[in-house]
Parts: structure tokens; C-alpha cells; sequence
């Protein structure tokens, strides 16, 4: 009976550290880019778009669609590099408890 209790204790207290690491993921700012920084896109922890930077020089109405395929990349490196840093957080919380494999937490 000891075991689960300190199981217990445990959890209730990853729950609580989980709850900070929600916030701070909604307050992180993560960038990405594309076309040699000429996209660049801004993502919280939780990969939630928050800001979009083209340069002026990509916008060429006879090209949209490379402009549309650089703005996807960005974004997905942004959200890469957002998911990578929030499941590297989430690793610090669950260390300690041995969760089964593909299983994500708090998403």
C-alpha cells in the first residue's frame, strides 16, 4: 500500500506542474522560417500561429504560390520546433513516472 500511495503523491503532483507547464507553453514564443529567413513564422508551445513576417520582396501576385508554400514551411518549422521544446518540458514533469510508449500528455 505504500507504493500507491507515493504513486499517488506523485501524480497529484505532476498534475500541478502540469497545469504551470500549460501556461508557460501558451506564453513560449517559438520561430521558424523558411526561404533562407525570408518567411518567418511565430508560434506559442502549444503551436498556435501568433505572428506571420514576409519580406516585401516575396510578394509577387504571378507567384502566390511559392509564397504559400514558403509560409506552410515556416509555420510547420515553428510548430516543429514548438512540439520538440513542449515534449522536452513534459519529459522534465514525467520523468519519474514511466508512462507507456506514444502516450502524450497534457495533448
Amino acid at each position: 500500500m505504500k507504493n500507491i500511495g507515493q504513486m499517488m503523491q506523485k501524480v497529484q503532483e505532476m498534475q500541478a506542474r502540469m497545469g504551470e507547464l500549460q501556461q508557460k507553453l501558451a506564453d513560449m514564443s517559438v520561430a521558424g522560417a523558411a526561404g533562407g529567413g525570408m518567411v518567418n513564422a511565430t508560434v506559442n508551445g502549444k503551436g498556435e500561429l501568433r505572428g506571420l513576417k514576409i519580406d516585401p520582396s516575396l510578394i509577387n501576385p504571378s507567384d502566390k504560390e511559392m509564397l504559400e508554400d514558403l509560409i506552410v514551411a515556416a509555420v510547420n518549422d515553428a510548430r516543429g520546433k514548438a512540439e520538440a521544446t513542449a515534449q522536452a518540458e513534459m519529459g522534465k514533469i514525467t520523468g519519474g513516472l514511466p508512462l507507456p510508449p506514444g502516450f502524450k500528455l497534457p495533448f
